[in-house]
Protein backbone atom coordinates (compact mmCIF):
# COMPACT_ATOMS: atom_id res chain seq x y z
CA UNK A 1 0.00 0.00 0.00
CA UNK A 2 1.39 3.36 -1.00
CA UNK A 3 1.64 6.02 1.72
CA UNK A 4 -0.36 9.26 1.62
CA UNK A 5 1.07 12.77 1.77
CA UNK A 6 -0.88 15.06 4.11
CA UNK A 7 -0.19 18.74 3.43
CA UNK A 8 -0.94 21.34 6.10
CA UNK A 9 -2.06 24.34 4.06
CA UNK A 10 -4.51 26.11 6.38
CA UNK A 11 -1.93 28.59 7.71
CA UNK A 12 -2.50 32.27 7.19
CA UNK A 13 1.02 33.21 6.13
CA UNK A 14 0.75 36.15 8.50
CA UNK A 15 4.48 36.95 8.72
CA UNK A 16 4.84 36.91 4.97
CA UNK A 17 1.61 38.60 3.91
CA UNK A 18 -1.00 36.99 1.67
CA UNK A 19 -1.48 33.35 0.83
CA UNK A 20 2.14 32.32 0.52
CA UNK A 21 1.00 28.82 -0.43
CA UNK A 22 -0.09 30.31 -3.77
CA UNK A 23 3.08 32.31 -4.44
CA UNK A 24 4.81 31.23 -7.66
CA UNK A 25 8.55 30.79 -7.06
CA UNK A 26 9.50 28.35 -9.84
CA UNK A 27 10.21 29.44 -13.44
CA UNK A 28 6.64 28.64 -14.55
CA UNK A 29 4.92 29.98 -11.47
CA UNK A 30 5.35 26.76 -9.48
CA UNK A 31 4.66 27.03 -5.78
CA UNK A 32 6.87 25.43 -3.12
CA UNK A 33 4.03 22.95 -2.67
CA UNK A 34 4.25 21.89 -6.32
CA UNK A 35 7.83 20.76 -5.73
CA UNK A 36 6.74 18.78 -2.67
CA UNK A 37 4.00 17.01 -4.63
CA UNK A 38 6.43 16.28 -7.48
CA UNK A 39 8.97 14.85 -5.02
CA UNK A 40 6.28 12.84 -3.25
CA UNK A 41 5.14 11.22 -6.50
CA UNK A 42 8.67 10.12 -7.32
CA UNK A 43 9.17 9.11 -3.68
CA UNK A 44 6.39 6.50 -4.01
CA UNK A 45 3.39 8.29 -2.45
CA UNK A 46 -0.01 7.31 -3.82
CA UNK A 47 -2.37 10.09 -2.74
CA UNK A 48 -2.27 13.69 -1.50
CA UNK A 49 -4.63 15.16 1.09
CA UNK A 50 -4.66 18.91 1.74
CA UNK A 51 -6.08 20.56 4.84
CA UNK A 52 -7.14 24.12 4.07
CA UNK A 53 -9.52 26.79 5.32
CA UNK A 54 -12.95 26.70 3.73
CA UNK A 55 -12.74 30.39 2.75
CA UNK A 56 -10.04 29.87 0.15
CA UNK A 57 -11.35 26.60 -1.27
CA UNK A 58 -12.30 28.01 -4.66
CA UNK A 59 -8.97 29.78 -5.17
CA UNK A 60 -7.16 26.66 -4.03
CA UNK A 61 -9.06 24.29 -6.33
CA UNK A 62 -8.58 26.54 -9.36
CA UNK A 63 -4.94 27.51 -8.88
CA UNK A 64 -3.50 24.48 -7.14
CA UNK A 65 -5.49 21.28 -7.43
CA UNK A 66 -6.24 21.50 -11.14
CA UNK A 67 -2.50 21.02 -11.81
CA UNK A 68 -2.28 17.61 -10.17
CA UNK A 69 -5.39 16.07 -11.69
CA UNK A 70 -3.71 13.61 -14.04
CA UNK A 71 -0.71 12.95 -11.82
CA UNK A 72 -1.93 11.78 -8.41
CA UNK A 73 -5.31 11.40 -6.59
CA UNK A 74 -6.07 14.41 -4.41
CA UNK A 75 -8.52 15.10 -1.57
CA UNK A 76 -9.28 18.21 0.45
CA UNK A 77 -10.34 18.48 4.10
CA UNK A 78 -11.04 21.64 6.08
CA UNK A 79 -9.76 23.01 9.37
CA UNK A 80 -12.19 25.18 11.34
CA UNK A 81 -12.13 26.57 14.87
CA UNK A 82 -15.46 24.86 15.57
CA UNK A 83 -14.16 21.33 14.79
CA UNK A 84 -13.93 20.18 18.39
CA UNK A 85 -14.66 16.91 20.22
CA UNK A 86 -18.17 16.36 21.60
CA UNK A 87 -18.85 18.44 24.68
CA UNK A 88 -16.44 21.25 23.75
CA UNK A 89 -17.26 24.61 22.19
CA UNK A 90 -14.96 27.24 20.75
CA UNK A 91 -14.25 29.95 23.33
CA UNK A 92 -15.59 33.40 22.52
CA UNK A 93 -12.97 35.66 21.00
CA UNK A 94 -10.75 32.87 19.69
CA UNK A 95 -9.50 33.61 16.14
CA UNK A 96 -6.24 31.65 16.11
CA UNK A 97 -6.35 28.15 14.56
CA UNK A 98 -5.89 25.28 17.03
CA UNK A 99 -2.44 24.31 15.70
CA UNK A 100 -0.72 21.68 13.58
CA UNK A 101 -1.97 18.60 15.40
CA UNK A 102 -5.56 19.85 15.19
CA UNK A 103 -4.98 20.21 11.44
CA UNK A 104 -3.72 16.62 11.33
CA UNK A 105 -6.93 15.42 13.04
CA UNK A 106 -8.95 16.75 10.10
CA UNK A 107 -7.58 13.92 7.94
CA UNK A 108 -9.02 11.15 10.07
CA UNK A 109 -11.96 10.31 7.81
CA UNK A 110 -9.96 10.11 4.56
CA UNK A 111 -6.57 8.62 5.58
CA UNK A 112 -6.46 4.90 6.38
CA UNK A 113 -2.83 4.10 5.50
CA UNK A 114 0.62 5.23 6.71
CA UNK A 115 0.98 8.93 5.97
CA UNK A 116 3.49 11.76 5.96
CA UNK A 117 2.74 15.24 7.30
CA UNK A 118 4.40 18.35 5.85
CA UNK A 119 3.92 22.12 5.85
CA UNK A 120 2.68 23.59 2.57
CA UNK A 121 5.18 26.43 2.54
CA UNK A 122 8.43 24.56 3.26
CA UNK A 123 10.79 23.25 0.61
CA UNK A 124 11.86 19.83 1.83
CA UNK A 125 13.94 18.48 -1.06
CA UNK A 126 13.94 15.29 -3.07
CA UNK A 127 15.98 13.06 -0.74
CA UNK A 128 13.68 13.67 2.25
CA UNK A 129 10.60 12.37 0.38
CA UNK A 130 12.54 9.37 -0.87
CA UNK A 131 13.74 8.50 2.67
CA UNK A 132 10.31 9.05 4.24
CA UNK A 133 8.36 7.26 1.50
CA UNK A 134 10.61 4.21 1.83
CA UNK A 135 10.20 4.08 5.63
CA UNK A 136 6.41 4.51 5.49
CA UNK A 137 5.99 1.55 3.12
CA UNK A 138 7.46 -0.66 5.89
CA UNK A 139 4.84 0.54 8.41
CA UNK A 140 1.67 -0.81 6.73
CA UNK A 141 -0.39 -2.62 9.35
CA UNK A 142 1.78 -1.47 12.24
CA UNK A 143 0.76 0.69 15.21
CA UNK A 144 2.62 3.19 17.38
CA UNK A 145 5.65 2.99 15.09
CA UNK A 146 6.28 6.45 13.69
CA UNK A 147 9.12 8.35 12.09
CA UNK A 148 10.30 11.87 11.36
CA UNK A 149 12.84 13.37 9.02
CA UNK A 150 15.67 14.87 11.04
CA UNK A 151 17.27 17.64 9.02
CA UNK A 152 20.88 18.53 9.74
CA UNK A 153 20.57 21.93 11.39
CA UNK A 154 23.26 23.43 9.14
CA UNK A 155 21.00 22.67 6.15
CA UNK A 156 18.05 24.67 7.52
CA UNK A 157 19.30 28.17 8.38
CA UNK A 158 18.00 31.43 6.90
CA UNK A 159 20.26 34.17 5.57
CA UNK A 160 17.68 36.78 6.60
CA UNK A 161 17.65 36.25 10.34
CA UNK A 162 17.62 33.77 13.19
CA UNK A 163 15.26 30.79 13.16
CA UNK A 164 13.36 28.60 15.60
CA UNK A 165 13.88 24.83 15.29
CA UNK A 166 12.80 21.71 17.15
CA UNK A 167 16.17 20.33 18.25
CA UNK A 168 16.02 16.52 18.49
CA UNK A 169 17.75 14.08 20.80
CA UNK A 170 17.82 10.37 20.00
CA UNK A 171 18.89 7.15 21.67
CA UNK A 172 21.52 4.68 20.40
CA UNK A 173 18.94 2.87 18.27
CA UNK A 174 18.10 6.09 16.43
CA UNK A 175 14.70 6.67 18.07
CA UNK A 176 13.60 10.12 19.19
CA UNK A 177 13.84 10.90 22.90
CA UNK A 178 12.86 14.61 22.89
CA UNK A 179 12.12 17.55 20.61
CA UNK A 180 12.89 20.87 22.27
CA UNK A 181 11.85 24.08 20.52
CA UNK A 182 14.84 26.44 20.40
CA UNK A 183 14.62 30.02 19.20
CA UNK A 184 17.15 32.49 17.79
CA UNK A 185 19.34 29.84 16.16
CA UNK A 186 21.88 31.37 13.78
CA UNK A 187 25.37 30.98 12.45
CA UNK A 188 27.75 33.44 14.08
CA UNK A 189 31.43 33.44 13.11
CA UNK A 190 30.99 30.02 11.55
CA UNK A 191 29.34 28.46 14.63
CA UNK A 192 25.65 27.53 14.83
CA UNK A 193 24.38 28.74 18.18
CA UNK A 194 21.37 29.74 20.25
CA UNK A 195 20.75 31.13 23.71
CA UNK A 196 19.09 28.73 26.15
CA UNK A 197 16.48 29.46 28.84
CA UNK A 198 19.26 30.47 31.28
CA UNK A 199 20.69 33.03 28.85
CA UNK A 200 23.66 30.76 28.14
CA UNK A 201 25.10 30.45 24.64
CA UNK A 202 24.87 26.90 23.28
CA UNK A 203 26.73 25.75 20.16
CA UNK A 204 25.04 23.15 17.95
CA UNK A 205 27.05 20.67 15.93
CA UNK A 206 26.46 21.09 12.16
CA UNK A 207 24.63 17.75 11.75
CA UNK A 208 22.42 17.99 14.86
CA UNK A 209 18.98 16.72 13.75
CA UNK A 210 16.13 19.23 13.87
CA UNK A 211 12.45 18.75 13.15
CA UNK A 212 11.04 20.70 10.22
CA UNK A 213 7.56 19.29 10.73
CA UNK A 214 8.05 16.36 8.35
CA UNK A 215 6.54 13.38 10.13
CA UNK A 216 5.48 9.83 9.31
CA UNK A 217 2.53 8.26 11.14
CA UNK A 218 0.24 5.24 10.99
CA UNK A 219 -3.56 5.78 11.22
CA UNK A 220 -3.74 4.94 14.96
CA UNK A 221 -2.12 8.36 15.47
CA UNK A 222 -5.57 9.92 14.91
CA UNK A 223 -6.97 8.17 18.00
CA UNK A 224 -4.09 9.36 20.17
CA UNK A 225 -4.60 12.85 18.75
CA UNK A 226 -8.27 12.91 19.69
CA UNK A 227 -7.65 11.66 23.22
CA UNK A 228 -4.87 14.14 23.88
CA UNK A 229 -6.80 17.03 22.32
CA UNK A 230 -9.51 16.64 24.94
CA UNK A 231 -6.88 16.90 27.68
CA UNK A 232 -5.35 19.89 25.91
CA UNK A 233 -8.72 21.66 25.70
CA UNK A 234 -9.49 21.06 29.37
CA UNK A 235 -6.22 22.75 30.31
CA UNK A 236 -6.03 25.46 27.66
CA UNK A 237 -9.54 26.32 26.49
CA UNK A 238 -9.44 29.81 28.03
CA UNK A 239 -6.01 30.65 26.60
CA UNK A 240 -6.97 32.15 23.23
CA UNK A 241 -3.41 31.81 21.90
CA UNK A 242 -2.70 28.19 22.92
CA UNK A 243 -1.96 25.78 20.06
CA UNK A 244 -2.05 22.01 19.83
CA UNK A 245 1.26 21.23 18.10
CA UNK A 246 2.44 17.85 16.79
CA UNK A 247 5.55 17.69 19.07
CA UNK A 248 3.30 18.13 22.13
CA UNK A 249 1.59 14.81 21.45
CA UNK A 250 4.69 13.08 20.09
CA UNK A 251 6.67 13.96 23.24
CA UNK A 252 3.80 12.72 25.39
CA UNK A 253 3.55 9.37 23.55
CA UNK A 254 7.32 8.85 23.80
CA UNK A 255 7.45 9.80 27.49
CA UNK A 256 4.62 7.41 28.33
CA UNK A 257 6.27 4.61 26.32
CA UNK A 258 3.28 4.27 24.00
CA UNK A 259 4.96 5.04 20.67
CA UNK A 260 8.43 5.27 19.21
CA UNK A 261 9.63 7.61 16.51
CA UNK A 262 12.54 6.73 14.26
CA UNK A 263 14.72 9.69 13.26
CA UNK A 264 15.52 9.52 9.54
CA UNK A 265 18.61 11.36 8.33
CA UNK A 266 18.41 13.29 5.06
CA UNK A 267 20.96 15.07 2.91
CA UNK A 268 18.24 17.46 1.67
CA UNK A 269 18.64 21.15 2.33
CA UNK A 270 15.46 22.65 3.75
CA UNK A 271 14.46 26.16 2.81
CA UNK A 272 11.37 28.26 3.22
CA UNK A 273 10.01 31.76 3.06
CA UNK A 274 10.00 32.74 6.72
CA UNK A 275 10.69 36.40 5.99
CA UNK A 276 9.63 38.29 2.84
CA UNK A 277 13.36 38.91 2.30
CA UNK A 278 13.82 35.13 1.86
CA UNK A 279 11.74 35.07 -1.31
CA UNK A 280 14.42 35.85 -3.89
CA UNK A 281 16.83 33.42 -2.25
CA UNK A 282 14.27 30.63 -2.63
CA UNK A 283 13.71 31.52 -6.29
CA UNK A 284 17.49 31.36 -6.84
CA UNK A 285 17.86 28.03 -5.01
CA UNK A 286 15.07 26.45 -7.05
CA UNK A 287 16.72 27.74 -10.22
CA UNK A 288 20.03 26.20 -9.15
CA UNK A 289 18.34 22.82 -8.50
CA UNK A 290 16.77 22.90 -11.97
CA UNK A 291 20.12 23.79 -13.54
CA UNK A 292 21.70 20.86 -11.66
CA UNK A 293 19.12 18.47 -13.14
CA UNK A 294 17.23 17.79 -9.88
CA UNK A 295 13.93 19.09 -11.33
CA UNK A 296 12.55 19.63 -14.81
CA UNK A 297 12.00 23.20 -16.03
CA UNK A 298 8.23 22.64 -15.89
CA UNK A 299 6.81 20.32 -13.23
CA UNK A 300 3.23 19.59 -14.24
Amino acid sequence: MKPTLFVLAAGMGSRYGGLKQLDGLGPNGETIMDYSIFDAIRGGFGKVVFVIRKDFEQDFREKILSKYENHIPVEVVFQALTDLPDGFTCPEGRTKPWGTNHAVLMGKSVIHEPFAVINADDFYGRDSFSVLGKELTTLTGKKNDYCMVGYRVGNTLSESGSVARGVCSQNEEGFLTTVVERTAIERINGEIQFTDENGKKVVLEENTPVSMNMWGFTPDYFEHSEDYFKEFLKKNRDNLKSEYFIPLLVNDLITRGIARVKVLDTTSKWFGVTYAADRQGVVDKIRALIDAGEYPEKLF
